[in-house]
């Protein structure tokens, strides 16, 4: 409390105490020192005869220099001309002889002004006024033992509406807490359940607030921040700000309104999203006069346009006539003249003290009335009555009040006046009235079209959030989904070529049922987009929930069936490849299958630990709140849907490790048969090629996933993107070549174009046969002399095949001949075994051809082996002459045409006049033996 209101209240109590002292201990002295018959009987002249002159009591302030004097000298009028009427009346058997005494509102010349009213005035019934709050409060305290009754006009404090306290006082003016059931009534009206209040830190507005608080709970209207500041209230107001209060309930003083306002202009806290609400007693102009701020008018103006002020209706808005007969307008045009006859300014409390001067006459009448009937009751004794009995009569006459004034319903409940309620609103530098309360019939009544806001409807009584989910927009998904539906087609197609060409040689050498598998993958990769792109704006809250965990599943499963099937068949082609003793080795479909499912099972077993231990759940995230694009005054709060559980990042990294362990993996296996040269059965290039894309884009994606989780179109894109490019680049890296070759060169891919060993294989094979050499790589000119001779001779082999040719042709026509021509030619076909037998040897065995064919020039037709002369016919063909005759002409055949499909024969082996022998795999067989082992 502030050091000025200490010392008023301090004054306060003590000039109480000096008038108790007066009234209780000092009555009998002092009724000897002044005119005061105190515990005497009543005159009974006063009701018992008609046209007596009744004295009353009028306090109040009439010293021009004095406070509040002006509300004086503007009621005179009032008074005078209310007592000409009831004369005028004459409905009233006396008349209302009005004594002035000045408080100068001062306790102490309030007291003394009192003290001289009793001690040297005649005889007071009733006491009207109380213009001061202090010095009515100190007097109303005292009337109960005076026995008199106090009636103000103009004493608007809630304090005095104590009947503990104060029990004789009545008012025809409602006091400032008459005022918080009609603002309660009008925050109900238009459904605002939440409010603030800013109050000024001194005790007639605390004592208001204290009031309307009790009224707002039992309207169940919540208080949200209560605000109370003594000079500087910005700070307060930014509190109520920070607090989302957008109904304002003020309760200070026009010197402090232009602070108020000119805080709320600087903080925006006007327009269409607030609505403030003040006292409605301020000056006209106020804020031009009590503008000591900063804000320029235009500035005060605009925060204050739309306000709604609160205060009693001076007089009633009906066209009915009153107690005086006359209307309310009827009787201010009588007021004004009165007064600009007398030259003083108007009070908004004349017709309260109009009024009030009838309230006395009618309760007087009611009391003389009494008087009388008592008296005739004891007509044949003296009737007596005191003071006491006297003031409780009157006490009883003021509760039964009840007529129609100028100022509206005159009646009063525990001594408060039932008054209305005006509203008014701030409407482009004017007030505006736009509806009434009366608090008798406890009804709000607003004028039509009168009541303006600043938006299209009222403020809201708070931010209402809408929460919004941020869903994945439907044309991105409409995109993506189209997009995978593509790639979907793709892996059919792809899966179409694959079961069609199952039995050709190059899909069939490189597992077609591998492949299916990795289409299968590919395909779940794929149908997991969908599964991704649905959230609550599409499925319940339940089957979000599913949705988690089978999207999941999907996409780990059609991982490890992808490059599980990947990695299998390029682990198959490194384990007979790295097959170092060169044994025959046997891996059929059925154990890769087995390997790929003992890859599943691992994920069956993690995915089902992770849903019962620890299962995805729905998980709502919430974010700040945002404005309203359309510009609506709501604010959004977005939230999002997550699929989230308690050890989120533990099982997240279990199945990562996993996915990186089968990985390297993949590129172990991808980098050991790197140097298999075959198309058909080595995918080290394109695996490679997958894992780097894949693990990039993994990366890549997880992070962008990571730091976009609050964009779930960026996030649905991004993971949508990355699946899609994943499968998309594996199923092509896989199929596409292959395609490609079975449109251009299909045998090209079964054939080895060059196989090169590591140097433990090269160890390995010098010790099974010291007769098996590689070609070292520093004698390319040796390489390509015996390459040249290689060409020649085969070009020679086949001159000499087209002979043999032509010769068993002759043979066929001319039986008979056979065995002179066998015997010509059999030199021949030792020669062109030679000859095949030194394409596949080495450099020594091409000096041995050499000098073969020197020593032993070509044979004629007439020679004849005496061996064979006496041979028969079916003899000489089953000879082993004939039987290898016949394989060197046959086997090459059969070789180039079926050998491949099973693996037996190398890239050299490219035409099929190239010797079987010169694999590297048959190379330390025996020379008679070669061509058939390489057959097998």
């Amino acid at each position: 409390m502030a050091p000025s209101q200490w010392k008023c209240r301090s004054e306060m109590l003590v000039v109480s105490g000096c008038l108790l002292l007066f009234i209780w201990g000092f009555q009998p002295v002092l009724s000897r020192g002044c005119n005061y018959n105190a515990g005497h009987n009543l005159d009974n002249a006063w009701y018992s005869k008609d046209g007596e002159d009744l004295p009353i009591m009028v306090l109040m302030p009439m010293n021009e220099s004095a406070l509040m004097s002006s509300i004086s000298q503007g009621i005179d009028p009032a008074v005078n001309l209310a007592i000409q009427h009831i004369r005028e009346s004459r409905l009233y058997p006396f008349s209302l002889i009005p004594k002035i005494y000045d408080t100068e509102c001062d306790n102490a010349k309030g007291l003394r002004a009192f003290f001289d009213a009793i001690c040297f005035g005649p005889k007071h019934l009733m006491i009207f006024g109380g213009v001061c709050p202090s010095v009515t409060s100190i007097i109303a305290e005292s009337l109960e033992g005076w026995n008199l009754v106090q009636l103000s006009f103009a004493a608007t404090t809630p304090v005095l509406a104590d009947k503990k306290k104060y029990p004789n006082f009545f008012r025809t003016v409602p006091s400032d807490n008459a005022v918080n059931p009609a603002v309660v009534k009008f925050l109900s009206y238009y459904n605002w359940s939440r409010v603030g209040t800013l109050t000024q830190d001194v005790q007639r507005f605390s004592e208001v607030r204290n009031d309307l608080t009790n009224e707002l709970e039992k309207a169940d209207i919540q208080i949200a921040d209560t605000e109370s500041f003594s000079n500087d209230p910005c700070i307060n107001v930014k509190k109520l700000k920070d607090n989302d209060v957008r109904i304002i309930i003020g309760q200070f003083d026009e010197n402090l309104a232009s602070k108020v306002f000119c805080c709320a202009y600087n903080l925006n806290m006007f327009g269409s999203k607030y609505q403030w609400i003040i006292p409605g007693w301020y000056q006209g102009n106020w804020w031009e006069q009590a503008n000591s701020t900063n804000c320029t008018t235009r500035k005060l103006l605009t925060a204050m346009e739309g306000y709604i002020s609160v205060d009693f209706e001076p007089l009633s808005a009906k066209q009915t006539k009153g107690i005086s007969g006359r209307t309310p307008q009827e009787y201010e045009r009588e007021y004004n003249r009165q007064r600009q006859q007398k030259g003083v300014e108007s009070s908004k409390f004349h017709g309260f003290a109009y009024d009030g001067i009838w309230v006395i006459a009618k309760t007087l009448t009611g009391v003389r009335e009494k008087l009388r009937e008592k008296e005739r009751e004891n007509v044949f004794r003296n009737f007596t009555v005191d003071d006491k009995e006297v003031g409780k009569m009157v006490l009883d006459a003021m509760n039964e009040t009840n007529f129609f004034g100028v100022t509206g319903q005159v009646m009063f409940r525990n001594g408060e006046r039932m008054g209305t309620i005006k509203f008014t609103q701030f409407q482009e530098g004017q007030e505006v009235k736009v509806g009434e309360y009366n608090a008798i019939e406890d009804a709000l009544d607003l004028i039509n079209n009168t009541i303006r806001f600043q938006g299209v409807e009222p403020p809201k009584d708070r931010t209402f959030v809408r929460l919004q989910r941020r869903h994945i927009n439907v044309p991105l998904y409409s995109i993506l989904s189209t997009i995978t539906i593509l790639g979907m087609f793709m892996a059919g197609a792809f899966l179409f070529f694959n079961i069609k060409n199952r039995n050709h040689r190059l899909i069939k050498m490189s597992s077609p049922y591998m492949n299916n598998l990795i289409i299968l993958g590919g395909m779940l990769s794929y149908a997991s987009i969908f599964l991704f792109g649905l959230d609550g704006s599409f499925v319940s809250d339940k089957e979000f929930e599913t949705l988690c965990t089978v999207r999941t599943w999907i996409l780990i499963v059609g991982y490890t069936t992808a490059f599980g099937a990947m990695f299998a068949k390029t682990w198959r082609v490194h384990a007979i490849f790295k097959n170092v003793k060169m044994k025959k080795k046997i891996i059929k479909d059925q154990k890769l299958l087995i390997i790929v499912g003992g890859m599943l099972l691992i994920d069956l077993c993690i995915l089902i630990c992770w849903q019962i231990v620890d299962p995805l759940k729905r998980t709502v995230e919430e974010y700040s709140l945002e404005a309203d694009p359309q510009g609506r005054d709501i604010a959004i709060r977005p939230f999002l849907e997550h699929c989230e559980n308690t050890h989120m990042t533990i099982w997240l990294g279990i199945v990562y490790a996993y996915k990186g362990l089968l990985m390297l993996f993949g590129c172990f296996l991808a980098w050991e048969t790197r140097n298999v040269s075959i198309p058909a059965l080595n995918d080290s290039k394109y695996i490679g090629m997958s894992v780097y894309n894949v693990g990039i884009m993994c990366i890549i994606g997880a992070a962008v996933s990571f730091l976009t989780r609050d964009q779930p179109n960026v996030q649905f894109c991004i993971v949508a993107l990355v699946i899609i490019f994943c499968s998309t680049i594996t199923l092509c890296l896989v199929f596409v070549p292959k395609f490609i070759t079975m449109r251009t060169n299909p045998d090209a891919a079964t054939q080895n174009r060059r196989l090169k060993f590591t140097q433990n294989q090269k160890k390995e094979d010098s010790k099974t046969s010291t007769s098996v050499t590689s070609v070292n790589q520093t004698n390319t000119s040796r390489l390509d002399g015996l390459q040249t001779d290689n060409h020649r001779l085969r070009m020679r082999i086949t001159e000499l095949d087209k002979e043999l040719e032509e010769v068993t042709m002759q043979l066929q026509d001319t039986p008979e001949k056979t065995p002179y021509i066998k015997q010509n030619h059999y030199q021949d076909l030792n020669n062109i075994l030679s000859i095949r037998n030194f394409t596949d040897g080495k450099e020594g065995e091409k000096s041995i051809l050499k000098n073969h064919l020197e020593q032993k020039p070509q044979a004629q037709w007439g020679s004849v082996d005496p061996s064979r002369i006496n041979r028969g016919p079916l003899e000489d063909i089953n000879s082993p002459e004939h039987i290898q005759r016949r394989l060197s002409l046959q086997l090459p055949i059969l070789h180039h045409a079926y050998l491949p499909s099973i693996g037996g024969v190398d890239a050299s082996c490219a035409s099929p006049t190239a010797s079987p022998g010169s694999s590297p795999r048959h190379r330390h067989m025996p020379p008679s033996y070669r061509v058939m082992v390489s057959g097998l």
